[in-house]
Parts: C-alpha cells; structure tokens; sequence
C-alpha cells in the first residue's frame, strides 16, 4: 500500500482578504501525487485563491496547505512547485534566455546548472530563435511558450497551469497539450485551471468542480457525466457551477458528498503577480 503524502493537501483552508472578503472556508482537497487533475469553475470561484495560496503567493488566514507533506510556506515545497501563470508576467528588460536563468538562479540552481536547463527550455518550447529577444518583442504565442519554460526550469514535481492555452492559436494549443502531456507521463503532478473544457477532459484523470468557494463535485469526466445525467462536460458543469447556480443549487444536488466542502468568493484583484 502506498502511504507517499498527497502532491497537494489542503485542509481546513480559510482566506480572508484584508478588505473582509471571505475566499474560502474550511476548503479540503487532496490531489494525489502522479494525477493530472483538472480544477475547473467559473471567474470568482475561488480558483485564483487556491492557486496562489499552494504557490505561496498569499498567506492563508487558517488551515493547512500541504506540498508532498510539506507546509507550502516552506522554502523545500514552493521549490517543489511551478506556476504557469493566466497572466503573462515577464520582465519587460529581459530576454528570453535571461528569464529562465534569472527565474533558475531564484529557486537556488547554480549559474552553470540554469544557464544549461534554460538552452533545454528553449529547444524544448522553439524558442531558439527568440534567445536574445527582450520579452515585449514576443508575439502572445511565444510569451505563452516562455511562460511555460519558466514554469518547469527549476524542474518542479508539481506543476500549476492557470489557463495555459488561453488566447493561443490550434498549432500552439496542440504542442502545449502534447508537452503536457509528456510531461505527466515522466510522473509529474499537474493541476490544471482552464475554461476549454473539451481540454479537461481530454487531458484530466480526474476532475472538481468549484463555484463560489464551495467544491461542487469530484470525479472522473465519465463519472461526472454519469452522476449528473449529462451527454458532455458541458452539461455538467452548467448543471453545477455554470451560470451562478453553484451557490444557489448545485451544491445541494450532492446530497452531503463528502467531496463537497463550504467557502465564500475568490478576490480576483488581490492576485500577486510575481514570477512563479
């Protein structure tokens, strides 16, 4: 029997923003370590909270978050841990390849050791020819490219990606599912937001369904289907978070499920947006 702790643990989370605003509330959720799982819902979920608080962006006002074991505030865990962030964030001044060796040298890898990970990076993502192009010269495909390579430089065991396709054309969205892919099949863990739920699908063993702090539902695709008598993805999320029913509705439909916990609403705006 297998007793590795979780790639992610969240127990009794509680986020409280200054301003009074109630993000979550004894929110519980454990994603083991290996599962590519799939965190979907609606803007102002709660989903923006989560994220930040497992990549140590936030601090929490109680509970826990825990990283293969670790308290997430810890500096072994946020080494632990990549973000690809929905919001492209780079250093204006910088190149391509200052980026990921910058980024390489902030989580602790020598100057030989980035620079050497960085030319990986840039070869695995087609950046070749971007190497010494400053950030704003890049097209929003490359940026979204670069956003990833910096994601996985310090080579992270659990990967975030926060809408990872959002705005890119069908050639990019393939690549970067086919890379993502890969790189779950090497046994990374990989937590996945996105709103193109045919890719969730797709691309999740597993999914949960959040809306308004609350986690709705978890399951398989196939068993969310299943439980909520739906032909698509779609359907159950529309049955569930979509349309402002998760507070008023859904959460009810579980009947007590033991997945489902209680919460209060994501502050989008109080999002940091610092470099994973």
């Amino acid at each position: 029997m297998d007793h590795s702790p979780p790639a992610l643990e969240l127990r009794g989370l509680t986020k409280r923003y200054d301003d009074g605003t109630l993000a979550l509330e004894g929110f519980d959720l454990a994603v083991p370590a290996g599962r590519f799982f799939g965190l979907l819902g609606p803007n102002g979920a709660g989903k923006t909270t989560l994220i930040s608080v497992v990549s140590n962006l936030i601090r929490i006002t109680a509970g826990e978050a825990l990283v293969f074991g670790e308290p997430a505030h810890r500096l072994r865990a946020r080494r632990w841990v990549g973000l690809a962030e929905q919001d492209v964030n780079l250093d204006r001044f910088l190149t391509v390849e200052e980026v990921l060796v910058y980024h390489g040298g902030y989580f602790g890898m020598t100057g030989a050791d980035a620079r050497r990970r960085a030319t990986e990076m840039i070869d695995v993502f087609d950046l070749r020819a971007k190497t010494d192009v400053r950030t704003p010269k890049l097209s929003g495909g490359m940026r979204r490219r670069l956003l990833l390579a910096r994601a996985l430089m310090h080579r992270p065991r659990l990967v975030i990606l926060d809408e990872p396709t959002a705005g890119v054309d069908v050639e990019l969205r393939y690549e970067l599912s086919c890379y993502i892919r890969k790189l779950h099949a090497e046994g990374t863990t990989i937590l996945l937001t996105t709103h193109y739920l045919e890719e969730a699908e797709e691309l999740c063993e597993e999914i949960a369904l959040i809306g308004a702090g609350q986690l709705i539902a978890r399951d398989t695709a196939a068993g969310l289907r299943e439980r909520y008598d739906a032909a698509s993805l779609t359907e159950v999320y529309m049955k569930t978070v979509g349309g402002g029913r998760a507070a008023s509705g859904a959460a009810s439909e579980n009947g007590g499920d033991p997945e489902a916990g209680v919460g209060g609403h994501d502050h989008e705006s109080s999002r940091a947006g610092i470099a994973s």
